[in-house]
């Protein structure tokens, strides 16, 4: 059955939605001229720290066509992950999207749905998902795809629901109707994130220092110690950071997810800075075999439960 452009575009974001797709947005494939003159800069200047995996693949993250050969649509997928549950203030912080299981679990299963469901409605389609698993440069493609702007803090802002979101994209090599680009920056003159950034890793015009940056340390850093000069701003944060988040005025307007597999895992939560100790080895393994925690190791949450320790 012939389609025109907005009953395919109804057809797609239809699927989304029925899939637990919070939004969805098309974009035309193009080489991105903007972002790879400012990501070479960023590189230039080690503010990857060392993220050397940043460093590869450069062509592959500026260009669609380079990940798959005639692409010509972006596809991306937004997938709330703000929740319901509060945290006890004096435990060992981890950011809110580590709570439940790992959004790469869950979000690809739907990814692959999503993907075969097109391919039944639009016939031979050959295309590639990402769910933060490959050079894409997501925030970007949300920009272009109509779902908000990047705020000053590096995150993808919706005017409707905030930042607390997961960003999955999915490149294909058929044309669609596509999104108008989101044109406004409604940041304004707010500089909360930058003010609140416990390290100063949020410079002006959006840049983000990663060398200076909590989730850097906390997740990404390979060495066995924390640098000294990094003692007392970490607050109690041992796996990722929410600050630049839990401040930003558009947040007013998140709400709890309805993904069933983003709810804190039993207990985690509750868990004192004593109970976090406690935990073997083989206890984390079991306790965190579906969570996001599993990428910092046990090692490297033990070295952060060191480093809070001796800040105070």
């Amino acid at each position: 059955m012939f389609m025109n452009d907005s009953q395919k575009s109804l057809l797609l974001k239809s699927i989304a939605k029925k899939l637990g797709f919070d939004f969805c947005g098309i974009a035309k494939a193009v080489y991105l001229e903007d972002d790879a003159r400012r990501l070479e800069t960023w590189l230039n200047n080690s503010m990857h720290a060392g993220m050397n995996y940043m460093e590869k693949h450069f062509d592959l993250r500026v260009d669609p066509t380079k990940l798959v050969p005639g692409a010509k649509s972006v596809i991306t997928l937004l997938l709330n992950h703000y929740p319901s549950q509060s945290a006890k203030p004096d435990s060992p912080k981890i950011a809110k999207y580590a709570w439940g299981n790992d959004y790469h679990e869950v979000i690809r299963e739907k990814l692959y749905a999503f993907y075969a469901e097109l391919k039944e409605e639009f016939g031979e389609i050959n295309g590639r998902g990402f769910v933060d698993s490959a050079p894409v440069l997501e925030r970007t493609w949300a920009q272009k795809s109509g779902l908000g702007w990047v705020g000053k803090n590096g995150n993808l802002i919706n005017k409707k629901a905030g930042s607390f979101f997961f960003i999955a994209s999915l490149i294909v090599d058929i044309a669609l109707p596509y999104d108008e680009p989101f044109a406004t920056d409604y940041c304004g003159t707010c500089t909360r994130c930058i003010d609140n950034c416990p390290t100063e890793a949020i410079l002006p015009d959006k840049v983000i220092d990663g060398s200076k940056c909590i989730s850097y340390f906390t997740i990404e850093l390979k060495e066995a110690l924390i640098t000294d000069e990094m003692k007392g701003k970490f607050g109690n944060w041992i796996f990722g950071c929410d600050v630049c988040q839990d401040v930003c005025p558009w947040n007013r307007f998140s709400t709890p997810t309805h993904e069933k597999a983003f709810e804190a895992l039993p207990g985690m939560l509750d868990y004192s800075l004593k109970d976090w100790e406690e935990i073997s080895e083989t206890q984390f393994q079991i306790l965190f075999k579906h969570s996001a925690l599993k990428r910092a190791k046990y090692s490297g949450i033990r070295r952060n439960l060191e480093f809070i320790k001796s800040s105070t």
